[in-house]
C-alpha cells in the first residue's frame, strides 16, 4: 500500500492527512511533506495519523525529526488521532509523553 499525504490549511496552520503504511521506503515522503509544511517561525503543523495501519521505526524517527524542527522554529507539532497500532508504537517508545497528541472525532 502506497503512502498518500493530503495537505490542508495555510497561513501557518497546516494539517497533513496521512494514509497508508509508513516504513523505510515511504518515510522519506512523509519527512518531505512535514518539512514543506513547516513554517519558518510560529504557527502549527498537525499530522493526522488515523489512516496509518503500520508504522516502523523509520516513521517514528521521521515524527521525532519533525518535532525537533518544530521546536527550533517555535512551531506547534501535533499528532492527530493516531491509529491503535501507531499509538502502541509511541507508547512502547514512551514518545506518547513527548508529543502533543489530540484525538478528534
Amino acid at each position: 500500500m502506497g503512502l498518500e499525504i493530503e495537505r490542508k490549511g495555510a497561513d501557518g496552520a497546516c494539517t497533513l492527512v496521512v494514509r497508508g503504511e509508513v516504513d523505510l521506503y515511504s518515510s522519506p515522503d512523509l519527512r518531505s511533506a512535514i518539512t514543506k509544511a513547516m513554517p519558518k517561525f510560529g504557527g502549527s503543523v498537525s499530522v493526522d495519523l488515523r489512516g496509518i495501519p503500520y508504522m516502523d521505526s523509520s516513521g517514528v524517527a521521521t515524527l521525532v525529526e519533525g518535532y525537533r524542527t518544530a521546536m527550533e522554529r517555535s512551531t506547534a507539532f501535533i499528532l492527530l488521532t493516531p491509529s491503535q497500532s501507531v499509538l502502541k508504537v509511541l507508547q512502547l517508545s514512551r514518545l506518547d509523553t513527548v508529543f502533543t497528541i489530540r484525538n478528534e472525532a
